[in-house]
């Protein structure tokens, strides 16, 4: 891939999950208040940067728009009905975002898939779905179940890859092109299932900086914790106290793999998305 000259050393790529007062306790070490997510959204501003969706993100990349001052991207998972008001938020600041949807949890279709793997908790419906596409909200695919797929048979994988594309394609009337990997678990294999499905795009977590040179279909997130403070998030756009993607996966995440392809996760609550991950 060549990079434009113009391009950015550091892309900070945020990952945000719950924005609530009151999340699901599971979801809560991941999860921010409506007031600190405010704080995080007036930093953003105030210090000049612009917000990219992924697929934005990726058409800088690749050369075909030019690179904005100070890219950001703000991504959400999951699909939690709270994001219905972070919207709101990132709407009035003219910040675009991208939301990662897991169909098989959203409401308004019967109850959710039986073999979800995320816990309960209040989604948002498939009604809301267009309307925030309408305010500039990218919606893409977080597979149907929310599975851990690098540990699954490729042929099950695949399904998931392609289902949660397939229905918000036909709920939405329009292309879905960019994925997010559930717990960012990916492997090559997974990857490759990707791009076969017709995404163009796909976000990991790494909990790092992404950069011009990164994977695009595995791009580096940084996640937002519940006490993830402004300083933090200030040293992030500026593109310090964080790894710069791409780096060789790690020999522990690989032995984390195995792990778990191998059972030795079951029985035990997974790791959230912070931790997830570790390439």
């Amino acid at each position: 891939m060549t990079i434009p000259t113009s391009s950015p050393r550091t892309i900070p790529i945020l990952l945000y999950h719950s924005v609530s007062a009151a999340p699901a306790d599971w979801i809560a070490p991941l999860a921010v208040t409506p007031t600190t997510f405010a704080h995080h959204l007036d930093v953003i501003v105030s210090r000049g940067h612009t917000g990219l969706t992924v697929s934005h993100l990726r058409d800088a990349l690749r050369g075909r728009t030019p690179w904005p001052e100070r890219p950001v991207v703000v991504t959400f998972d999951d699909g939690f009905a709270d994001f219905a008001d972070a919207a709101e938020q990132l709407i009035a600041r003219r910040l675009p975002s991208t939301l990662y949807v897991t169909t098989g949890a959203l409401r308004g279709r019967g109850s959710p898939a039986p073999e979800l793997r995320l816990p309960p908790a209040h989604m948002l419906s498939w009604s809301q779905l267009a309307e925030l596409t309408q305010r500039g909200v990218e919606i893409g695919a977080h597979t149907h179940t929310h599975p851990q797929l690098d540990v699954l048979p490729a042929g099950l994988a695949a399904q998931e890859i392609r289902r949660g594309k397939d229905l918000l394609e036909d709920e939405l009337g329009r292309e879905v092109p960019s994925f997010a990997y559930p717990y960012g678990f990916h492997r090559d294999s997974v990857r490759r299932s990707v791009r076969m499905a017709g995404y163009t795009s796909a976000c990991a977590v790494k909990n790092a900086l992404s950069s011009p040179p990164d994977d695009q279909f595995a791009l580096a997130r940084l996640t937002i914790r519940a006490d993830t403070d402004t300083a933090r998030l200030q040293a992030w756009l500026a593109g310090r106290q964080a790894r710069i993607a791409p780096y060789p996966e790690k020999m522990t995440t690989r032995a984390w793999r195995l792990y778990r392809r191998t059972g030795g996760w079951r029985g035990k609550r997974l790791p959230n998305a912070t931790n997830a991950t570790r390439s």
